[in-house]
């Protein structure tokens, strides 16, 4: 139970650290909320190494933690409505067998973006906003590849070790 909580305290720790770093990496494409999402490969990396209720938990512990640091009251809301349905999206591709850790990590980051498209919608009560869905679901694409990728390279490493 100790080493389940230390763990559970790397995790968060990464997840943060990753947080901050996106913060000092300036991109900027015109559209809100577009980032590469470096804290969702450690979420990538939960979802194979911890216990299931324990990924939900570390999703909900890092978006408030890193909204509350490097963020705002609005940031926390869209990135848990987009991290909470992007999770859900991928625990459900996982369990059905079939989907690589990257095409996992694919629906995680268009699921992200579709989620916090929806609290936008939301928010403004308006469907106008959706003209940023198109550019939105390609980020999503590009950067659910690329932590796909990281992600898949860092479980090949701790194929042996579970948390």
């Amino acid at each position: 139970m100790k080493s389940r909580v230390a763990y559970f305290g790397v995790f968060t720790a990464l997840a943060l650290i990753f947080s901050y770093i996106e913060t000092l990496i300036p991109i900027n494409l015109g559209i809100p909320g577009v980032k590469l999402g470096l804290a969702n490969l450690i979420i990538v990396i939960a979802l194979y190494k911890i216990r299931l209720p324990e990924v939900y938990l570390l999703s909900v512990v890092r978006v408030l933690l890193s909204g509350l640091i490097f963020g705002n009251y609005f940031s926390i809301i869209y990135s848990l409505a987009g991290g909470l349905l992007s999770l859900t999206v991928m625990v459900l591709l996982k369990q059905m067998g079939s989907f690589s850790v990257m095409g996992i990590s694919v629906a995680g980051g268009v699921c992200h973006n579709i989620g916090q498209m929806i609290v936008a919608m939301l928010v403004v009560e308006t469907f106008s906003v959706a003209y940023y869905f198109p550019v939105l679901l390609i980020a999503g694409l590009l950067t659910g590849f690329l932590i796909g990728i990281l992600a898949n390279g860092m479980l090949k490493r701790l194929v042996n070790v579970y948390f």
